[in-house]
């Protein structure tokens, strides 16, 4: 699977572009701040219905206009696939598969699966548990949409029960039964979830334990570990002896939105010992582990997404690096850089079809013919 042509209007800085893709590897060259990244996150959008940078879609818009326009065709398993997303200032977004629009955004996700590797990752090593339980449900959802229906499900059961715990207070009053209707799907939402969770950890953890070795050609352990409140505990139980504190407190306080991993180094959290090269050593492996579970359960190749890796990483573990995406095992690639002398070193170890393009405020053009 590859996208081969990208078409944008009014997204972020870039006003009008429209450039055709290699199927293999493909480099934005540029300052800090021409562009590269909303390049990125444009086709990142068209895999996920949002931005990875920008959660809030009417800031995508392009300073003082009022729309934005993302359009890509994809080949995927022989056939091909155009994809469109049309955002008017105020409006519902529009997101069309072949000029048939979804009824729900979660339709789509899973059709064109990706792996984003990008500075904003250290946010899994050094942010909230949160950060990481949406690494781990973004991950499964792209290949399992019974997984993301669960999701959605006992997110939506999650808020309708805060929302009459904070009802509860605001009116003095208490009604266990209305309670119990949500703890109920709560605990069957819950315990599918939390099931899928802990089997992506066990599978995913040698593959990411291989990587980490490769780039890093070294003999560290790493580790990740996934931490529940259903390990030790049953769900129903939980949910009926925090009831009182829930009333107090206003919110659930038990369940698998509540779940972490702690991401290991040895024996410790790297997020305490671990030097800036060897956290994004860690999260480079971890994605690159990602990658490798998504194209084995979906049967597709997804595209990699490489933003600014380089950075903070020694002329060894770049080596690494650039031997690993050079090989055809990750199909199309996407690499952003300020620094030509890397894009070129990869440049040279692949063998297949490669384009630079030139980034400059907002303006894209090619700056070599396709390798052949």
């Amino acid at each position: 699977m590859y996208l081969e042509n990208l078409s944008l209007i009014n997204f972020k800085n870039l006003e009008e572009v429209d450039i055709q893709f290699s199927p293999d590897l493909n480099c934005f060259i540029g300052n800090n701040g021409a562009g590269k990244t909303n390049l990125m996150d444009a086709i990142y959008y068209l895999s996920f219905c949002k931005s990875f940078l920008n959660p809030v879609d009417n800031l995508n818009i392009r300073h003082q206009e009022d729309f934005f326009v993302i359009q890509g065709r994809y080949h995927r398993s022989d056939q091909e696939e155009n994809i469109y997303c049309g955002l008017k200032g105020g409006q519902k977004k529009h997101f069309k598969r072949n000029r048939k629009e979804y009824k729900r955004l979660s339709e789509h996700i899973g059709l064109l699966p990706l792996v984003i590797v990008t500075p904003s990752d250290i946010g899994l090593i050094m942010g909230g548990s949160e950060e990481r339980r949406k690494f781990l449900d973004t991950l499964i959802s792209q290949y399992d949409q019974v997984y993301l229906s669960h999701l959605i499900r006992y997110n939506r059961a999650l808020m309708q029960r805060n929302k009459l715990l904070k009802q509860f207070s605001g009116e003095q009053f208490f009604r266990k039964d209305l309670l119990e209707v949500w703890d109920d799907q709560l605990v069957r939402f819950g315990l599918l979830i939390h099931q899928k969770r802990v089997e992506y950890i066990q599978e995913l953890q040698p593959v990411f334990q291989y990587y980490y070795e490769l780039i890093s050609a070294g003999n560290e352990r790493i580790g990740l570990i996934y931490q529940s409140q259903l390990d030790e505990h049953d769900f129903q139980s939980l949910m009926s002896e925090n009831q009182q504190k829930d009333c107090m407190l206003q919110f659930t306080t038990a369940g698998i939105h509540k779940d972490d991993i702690v991401f290991n180094l040895g024996q410790h959290p790297i997020k305490k010992l671990g030097s800036e090269g060897q956290k994004k050593t860690y999260l480079v492996a971890l994605k690159l582990a990602q990658f490798d579970f998504i194209k084995k359960m979906s049967g597709l190749t997804p595209i990699l997404l490489l933003d600014d890796i380089f950075d903070k990483l020694d002329k060894h573990r770049v080596k690494q690096i650039v031997r690993l995406v050079a090989d055809d095992h990750f199909g199309q690639i996407f690499i952003t850089d300020t620094n030509r002398e890397h894009l070129d070193q990869i440049i040279h170890e692949v063998t297949a079809g490669s384009k630079i393009f030139q980034v400059d405020n907002g303006t894209v053009k090619e700056a070599s013919h396709e390798k052949k």
